[in-house]
């Protein structure tokens, strides 16, 4: 049973993120709106984040993947959890990055699982073929460095992740997955690549399980993911995750 503590301290740590987002918000229109679209005509919304960083300059790069309830067109319900984050003042000031945060239409997802056994089937969605697509058209047209590429999604954004460094195990530079799972057989194609995972113990929406099945996998593969549960967190843990400045601060330090 929880303590009458623990309970306030939950409350309070709730109450002071969204007294934070109050500030965060304020600072979305530095999103700029964007679609992209390729030959065949298909599309993808998405959001940018790009102060004026000058052209000679190589800049770090942030996929960010929401969760399935921010789905749709509007281009906007993206930015409702986490990702608002790296736009705070601090965040810009000291990482100065580039953040695209592409928005999955309705009826589809980041990852392409069958997840009754977690096995990652053989081709992307459609929105993570665009989404690659996307990035390699950013590295391009902006001043990204490729050596300092990060993704990261929470509940269907954190499937999205593992889905993602899975497909292109050097494409990124680190991986930050919440509150997801991934395919264990593909632990070995992606032992390389930092990744901290983070997972909510009361999640009972997305079973904790199923993160740790990838850090034993991953640790049985010769890697050294990180691994962070909150014991009093259920399905939110990404309010906490996002909110660390250890996690920002070793993110941004990952380089190829």
């Amino acid at each position: 049973m929880k303590s009458s503590k623990s309970k306030l301290s939950t409350l309070l740590i709730i109450l002071f993120y969204f007294g934070s987002m109050t500030n965060l918000f304020s600072q979305s229109s530095l999103f700029s709106y964007e679609k992209y679209s390729n030959a065949n005509g298909d599309t993808l919304n998405y959001r940018q984040l790009f102060s004026d960083y000058d052209t000679e300059s190589k800049y770090p790069l942030v996929i960010f993947l929401h969760g399935s309830g921010e789905r749709g067109d509007d281009n906007e319900s993206q930015l409702k959890w986490g990702v608002m984050n790296f736009a705070s003042s601090q965040n810009m000031k000291m990482y100065r990055p580039i953040v695209i945060a592409p928005q999955c239409p309705k009826g589809m997802s980041w990852g392409n699982f069958s997840y009754e056994d977690m096995t990652i089937q053989s081709t992307p969605s459609k929105p993570m073929e665009l989404l690659i697509e996307l990035i390699n058209e950013a590295k391009l047209k902006l001043p990204v460095d490729t050596n300092r590429i990060y993704i990261t999604g929470l509940s269907m954004g954190g499937f999205g992740t593992f889905d993602a460094i899975s497909r292109y195990p050097n494409l990124f530079a680190a991986a930050v997955p919440v509150c997801g799972g991934g395919d264990v057989s593909k632990a070995p194609a992606i032992s390389h690549l930092p990744i901290w995972i983070f997972h909510g113990a009361l999640d009972t929406t997305v079973n904790p399980a199923l993160s740790q099945n990838m850090v034993k996998a991953l640790t049985l593969a010769g890697a050294h993911p990180g691994y962070t549960q909150y014991p009093e967190a259920g399905h939110f843990s990404w309010i906490a995750a996002y909110s660390d400045a250890m996690m920002m601060e070793w993110l941004f330090s990952q380089r190829k």
